[in-house]
């Protein structure tokens, strides 16, 4: 059973996984209300919640499980890359719960879980197993948007990425710009429901190779506010939104064509988008999707990458430290 920590940003998460990657539970506890009236993460407060938070949350993960510390036999954790005050909550009480009892400890790059969440499962009910590689996965997120191939879960190999913006930035930003709340990315999936995705031409960025940039598109929606302070909000989230998709997707199909894979992953919170999960469906592979909460930030995708990877003794451990960027 592994014991696993995720404090990265704004979420206080504890899950429980077993070695074959059966999830026993996945607790995340959202200070997304705290940070709304803000317009974002405030990296003080979220890490000052964090402590107030995690003991409770680690409790509430074994309790779910219907297990005790006593038959944890690993604990991983987060060590970047993220807010370096959250990480260290995160670090600090995997340390202590894992030198306690003597355990191993796993520092977990929170990408690599990302690009492995979909090896969790199969869960209740799921129609297929999880996913062997070799596959290609896109990680979508607010912080980092790239392809990775995996053809061994223990890593990957990074096959384009953002030049600028993330994804999930270009999302929060394009919220703001239209008065939507935060987060930006489910406003913007909601309110593009109600609206028609061909009423404004944006551009789709074409950098060279598998790259994104999505800083361009954003402009190209500041404009268009400044040109057309009525139009209609709904059509211009619909067309944003659009370009957004429409370029990740055109970049997964070369990226599929080039690397001769038949299997696709996605990941990270722009993984939730509506729009997404149904236009990765048409690139005519088999595609894993991971529910909602393993798409955005959580700690069984951090026990997910974990199981592949090679633990710390103790007292070994003792001296790691966090790290805002992990290279």
């Amino acid at each position: 059973m592994i014991l696993a920590i995720e404090t990265s940003c704004d979420d206080t998460c504890a899950a429980l996984v077993t070695d074959g990657g059966e999830i026993r539970s996945n607790v995340i506890a959202s200070q997304g209300l705290l940070h709304a009236r803000y317009g974002g993460v405030v990296p003080e407060i979220a890490s000052r919640r964090h402590l107030e938070l995690v003991d409770a949350v680690i409790a509430d993960a074994l309790e779910r499980a219907g297990s005790r510390l006593d038959e944890v036999e690993t604990v991983a954790v987060t060590q970047g890359p993220g807010l370096i005050g959250a990480l260290l909550v995160g670090l600090s009480s995997a340390k202590a719960l894992a030198a306690t009892r003597r355990l191993p400890l796993v520092p977990v790059d929170h990408l690599h879980g990302h690009v492995t969440a979909s090896t969790l499962g199969p869960e209740r009910g799921a129609p297929r197993s999880p996913i062997e590689p070799p596959y290609l996965c896109l990680v979508a997120s607010g912080g980092h948007t790239f392809l990775a191939r995996v053809d061994d879960p223990a890593t990957y190999v990074v096959l384009g990425q953002t030049l600028d913006d993330a994804a999930g930035e270009a999302f929060d930003k394009g919220a703001r710009l239209l008065g939507l709340g935060y987060p930006g990315g489910p406003e913007i999936d909601r309110l593009a429901g109600e609206g028609d995705p061909e009423a404004f031409a944006f551009p789709r960025s074409a950098p060279r190779e598998l790259d994104f940039s999505f800083s361009g598109l954003k402009t190209a929606l500041l404009y268009r506010l400044r040109d057309e302070p009525d139009a209609d909000r709904a059509d211009l989230a619909a067309s944003y939104q659009r370009a957004i998709v429409e370029a990740l997707t055109a970049r997964m199909r070369a990226a599929l064509e080039r690397e001769g894979l038949d299997r696709l992953a996605i990941g990270g919170g722009v993984a939730a988008n509506t729009e997404l999960r149904a236009a990765v469906q048409d690139l005519g592979v088999a595609v894993w999707v991971p529910p909602t909460e393993l798409c955005t930030d959580n700690a069984a995708m951090i026990a997910g990458a974990a199981r592949f990877l090679k633990p710390l003794p103790y007292p070994e451990y003792l001296a790691l430290d966090a790290a805002a960027r992990i290279q």
